[in-house]
């Protein structure tokens, strides 16, 4: 029987998100910390926590194992996110965020992750197909072992269910969307450089750039992130730019994460492309004003988005 949800997240190399704060990072020194936060971490997972924050459905979907797996399992529980996990003997992965207190700069520490077994993923596979969203949110780097085309597979299985796919990924895994047709994609404009095989671009030909993506195929739309600049969202003939607002940033971790979250609720409330656009960069501009692992606070964003629509 199909469960339908408005929207299913995949997270296919899930973690534990800790953070603490140090005075000062020396080396070769016992360095005193504040007590650990743990959050429950991974792109897909983040974009949940994001959109339950927006007052939208979603389920999480991932693998998890070992102490780890257990621990995601009940932070998720406990911030009553709707998830399926589909059990493997692989310890989940943990990353870690050390905020210097002395000079403000955070120090980020990003593990890889272990190998999954291959039942794992015909079981995550067999769990999307189980599922009747109307978006599949894939989002997230892939664990070892799992090959670069594996996101357009992904797309294949959404597609197979009458969902539209929206991918986050970057590297092997983004280029290799190439002919794939997500629905969206959201690269910076290092990663469309690249996708495009030029060595680099300049900001005012990012909008033509991601209409030569969308013509090769990566995807339908194509939102590329330009930092504290603002964004561009295009697809194969409307081209829009929302300008980020200015901001105190004390953190770029869930940044992106929540600009496809607010990209995703937008979309889903059939809202138009230059109002998820907006929207998308007001969550993500909100995230960077917390610090650790928070994502965004809900006033704050919808404050920013106000102030991005008000200067178009």
């Amino acid at each position: 029987m199909m469960k339908e949800i408005p929207i299913l997240t995949v997270t296919l190399n899930p973690a534990i998100d800790k953070s603490t704060v140090a005075e000062k990072l020396k080396p070769e020194s016992k360095l005193r910390c504040v007590e650990i936060h743990n959050e429950p971490g991974g792109g897909g997972i983040n974009v949940s926590k994001a959109l339950k924050k927006l007052g939208i459905a979603s389920v999480a979907l991932f693998p998890s194992g070992g102490y780890n797996g257990e621990m995601l399992k009940g932070l998720l529980t406990n911030e009553n996110i709707l998830f399926q996990s589909i059990d493997t003997f692989v310890e989940t992965r943990e990353n870690w965020v050390v905020l210097e207190s002395s000079s403000t700069k955070q120090f980020r520490f990003t593990f890889p992750g272990r190998g999954i077994e291959e039942q794992v993923v015909k079981d995550l596979i067999e769990s999307i197909r189980s599922y009747s969203p109307e978006y599949v949110v894939a989002s997230g780097s892939l664990p070892p072992g799992l090959p670069d085309y594996f996101y357009g597979l992904l797309v294949k299985t959404a597609n197979s269910v009458g969902a539209k796919c929206i991918v986050d990924t970057s590297g092997a895994a983004l280029q290799a969307l190439k002919g794939k047709h997500v629905y969206l994609i959201k690269p910076n404009i290092n990663e469309l450089s690249k996708m495009l095989n030029i060595a680099s671009l300049a900001d005012s030909e990012v909008p033509d750039a991601a209409q030569q993506a969308v013509r090769d195929g990566f995807a339908e739309l194509i939102t590329v992130s330009m930092g504290a600049t603002g964004a561009w969202l295009v697809s194969h003939d409307k081209k829009y730019f929302a300008s980020a607002p200015e901001v105190e940033v004390r953190t770029t971790v869930g940044a992106g994460d929540s600009m496809v979250a607010g990209i995703t609720y937008m979309l889903q409330q059939k809202e138009s492309l230059k109002q998820a656009l907006n929207f998308g960069v007001a969550c993500g501009t909100a995230a960077t004003m917390n610090e650790g692992t928070q994502l965004f606070n809900v006033e704050d964003a919808e404050r920013l988005y106000k102030e991005i629509n008000d200067k178009q």
